[in-house]
C-alpha cells in the first residue's frame, strides 16, 4: 500500500512537470512523461491468482496449467513464462506432468485499467512418458493452447485513483516497456 502511495504521488508529480511543460509551450523532448510501475512481484501475485486453470483440447484431454514462473526480458520487451501441466482424459492412459512454456507482448486495456498478454510465442510442449508421436501431436496444437489458455490474461489491474488524477490532464496509459524490476507504464495524451 506504501509503494502505492509512492507511485502515485511521483507520478504526480511528473504529471506536474509535464503540465507545466505543456502550458509553457516546451517541445515533446522536453517535457516529463509520467509513469505508473508493477513490481516483478506484483504480476506474480496478480497471476498466482488466475491459477491453476484446465484448458481442454478437442474433447481428448484436459491440460491444467499452474501458477506460471515469469522471467522479464526487457532486451524485447517481452515477457516470458514456464509453467507446469498436467495432461490427462481419454486420450492418454494416465496423467503426464510436464512443462509448457510461452513469451508474450503487454497491452492495456482501457475498458477495465488491465495489463494484458497479447502477441503470443509458443515454446514446447514437454510432458513425460509420452511416445514422441503423441508429444509432437500435442506441439502441433500447442498454439492453440496457448491461445486459449492465455490470451488475454490479465496481468495487472490499474485501479481508478491510480489514473484519476492524470485522467483529468488527459492523458493516458500508452507504451508498456519491460524493465529488468517490472514494467513501466508511460502516460500519453489521450487523442483528440
Amino acid at each position: 500500500m506504501l509503494l502505492q502511495r509512492r507511485q502515485l504521488l511521483t507520478a504526480a508529480a511528473r504529471t506536474g512537470l509535464a503540465a507545466t511543460a505543456l502550458a509553457l509551450g516546451l517541445p515533446h523532448a522536453a517535457q516529463a512523461q509520467p509513469a505508473y510501475t508493477v513490481s516483478a512481484q506484483q504480476l506474480h501475485d496478480m497471476l498466482a491468482q488466475k491459477f491453476p486453470r484446465t484448458v481442454p483440447l478437442a474433447g481428448l484431454l484436459d491440460l491444467t496449467l499452474q501458477a506460471p514462473r515469469l522471467r522479464l526480458l526487457p532486451a524485447v520487451n517481452r515477457l516470458g513464462a514456464t509453467m507446469d501441466v498436467e495432461a490427462a482424459g481419454p486420450a492418454l492412459r494416465r496423467s503426464h506432468p510436464g512443462s509448457f512454456d510461452v513469451e508474450f507482448a503487454l497491452r492495456y486495456e482501457a475498458s477495465d485499467r488491465t495489463l494484458r498478454a497479447h502477441q503470443l510465442r509458443l515454446g514446447r510442449l514437454e510432458l513425460a512418458g509420452l511416445k514422441p508421436s503423441a508429444t509432437e501431436l500435442l506441439n502441433a496444437y500447442a498454439p492453440v493452447l496457448a491461445e486459449q489458455s492465455l490470451r488475454e490474461v490479465v496481468l495487472h489491474q490499474l485501479r481508478p485513483q491510480d489514473t484519476a488524477l492524470l485522467d483529468g490532464l488527459g492523458l493516458e496509459p500508452g507504451p508498456i516497456t519491460v524493465t529488468e524490476k517490472g514494467l513501466s507504464v508511460a502516460f500519453v495524451r489521450k487523442p483528440g
